[in-house]
């Protein structure tokens, strides 16, 4: 549809949302509420997107600058006929259908908008609704048809009569319009009412009388639902969730909890991967077949590899689990960490910038910052890499088939060679060379009958 045009309106402020951030910037699911009707646009692919943005125009305008479409300036609240008429200029020249949307209303799917502009050029219309039956249609506008079924106007609740309001077919705000005959009709419209607005729904009686509106009705009436509201944010981000589970559940995914689970849209599963529940997926997360990520996880733009196991209440950013390798529980995995193939990271151990090699192991209680450690490596409990000097970090390199004592200090930089041994409860300074023990700490001193002596009185000469 590369022929067809679209305009968001993005310009209210969102006083119902209670929040000094504008409307259409509040997240859903890690995006911003805006990105959603512009992502169906590019979906359906619509060659020309206008947003008419307002409240906060340069935040809107930097979040998100970067899908393409043009942003204009609705510097008065005039209503959704004047919105539609600030995209004038940047759609100047072009003649054909346009697809008018609301920036809050993220549920649209692209199909729905390539069937609005399919029904709306079949049927030859100046101007076609997009329309939804509602068992309770109150706060709505109406769509009225005359007694042959034609489409003849939309009536406001307030301005309806008891006839109109038993109406259940509404509008949903969302419009496919002829370009530009919409720029005459609301020019025709004006502003003669008691707001002093331009009402984009008073074309649609205009294009009537033409013989020119028509209707198309939603079959799931949960697309069109808007966002005014943090209840209705939170409405939008159930269904949306809800469709994004249904979807990998289809392509071979297993939740065991979809109620507690969070897979934003940016996310990509492979057939056979499990998800225990209050699993967390953020960003570009992929997940590569038969993996499992246990209950209680967090995953940030990770990559996690086929058959890897990740143990529950891990937290795992900007990092690499690679095939078969195992972490957790209770494991942070920090931007730069690689946890390589068949490698194991255990309870309690941070890594930053680190490359656990093939095979390795760091099972307790352990810091790796700015650290190297090759294959089939063994890290004692307690080990941590001392990374930073106060003013610049420092590498750690540990050689393959090495064996790091517990509670050994590894002050960087440092390098222990392949083979090396370190002897537990070491600080070690120096570089260990390949296959040599390195041991550095305290000679043990026994004091011999220490606990026969005689210990002091409470409250006595000493306390």
């Amino acid at each position: 549809m590369q022929d067809v045009a679209a305009i968001v309106l993005a310009a209210g402020k969102g006083t119902r949302m209670r929040s000094a951030t504008a409307k259409v910037l509040h997240p859903l699911l890690g995006r911003p509420l805006l990105a959603y009707p512009l992502e169906a646009c590019a979906k359906a692919g619509l060659g020309r997107v206008v947003v008419v943005v307002g409240h906060q125009a340069d935040e809107v305008r930097a979040a998100l600058g970067a899908t393409g479409a043009t942003f204009v300036v609705q510097a008065e609240q005039l209503g959704t006929g004047h919105a539609v008429l600030c995209a004038r200029e940047a759609l100047e020249g072009f003649s054909g259908t346009a697809l008018v949307l609301c920036g809050d209303v993220p549920l649209l799917r692209p199909e729905t908008l390539e069937r609005l502009a399919a029904t709306h050029r079949d049927a030859g219309a100046k101007i076609t609704v997009l329309t939804m039956e509602l068992d309770d249609p109150t706060g709505y506008g109406r769509l009225v048809r005359d007694a042959d079924g034609w489409v003849e106007r939309i009536v406001e609740e307030a301005d309806a009569t008891e006839a109109e309001r038993a109406i259940r077919e509404v509008n949903t705000g969302t419009y496919a319009v002829e370009l530009p005959w919409l720029w005459e009709a609301l020019a025709r419209v004006g502003r003669d009412n008691a707001q002093g607005e331009v009402y984009l729904t008073d074309a649609v009686a205009l294009a009537a009388r033409e013989g020119a509106a028509a209707a198309v009705a939603l079959a799931d009436p949960g697309e069109a639902l808007g966002v005014n509201s943090r209840v209705q944010l939170a409405e939008a981000g159930r269904i949306l969730r809800d469709r994004i589970h249904r979807a990998w559940m289809e392509a071979g995914v297993t939740l065991e909890d979809p109620a507690s689970t969070w897979i934003e849209p940016g996310v990509e599963l492979e057939p056979d991967v499990t998800l225990g529940p209050g699993v967390r997926l953020e960003g570009a997360t992929r997940v590569a077949t038969g993996a499992r990520i246990d209950t209680g996880a967090v995953l940030v733009n990770a990559l996690v590899g086929p058959g890897a196991h990740v143990k529950p209440y891990c937290v795992v950013t900007d990092a690499r689990i690679e095939a078969g390798a195992q972490v957790g529980p209770f494991a942070h995995l920090r931007p730069g960490a690689v946890v390589g193939p068949e490698a194991r990271v255990g309870n309690f151990v941070e890594m930053k910038k680190a490359v656990l090699g093939r095979g390795a192991k760091a099972n307790h209680l352990t810091y790796l910052g700015d650290a190297t450690v090759g294959e089939a490596t063994n890290i004692g409990a307690g080990t941590i890499t001392c990374n930073y000097d106060g003013v610049n970090k420092h590498p750690t390199v540990i050689g393959a088939r090495a064996f790091i004592g517990s509670n050994t200090s590894l002050v960087a930089p440092v390098t222990v060679g392949d083979g090396a041994v370190v002897g537990a409860g070491s600080t070690i300074t120096k570089d260990v060379p390949p296959g040599a023990l390195g041991v550095a700490r305290g000679k043990q001193r026994n004091v011999e009958n220490w606990s026969s002596r005689p210990k002091p009185k409470p409250g006595g000469e000493g306390a």
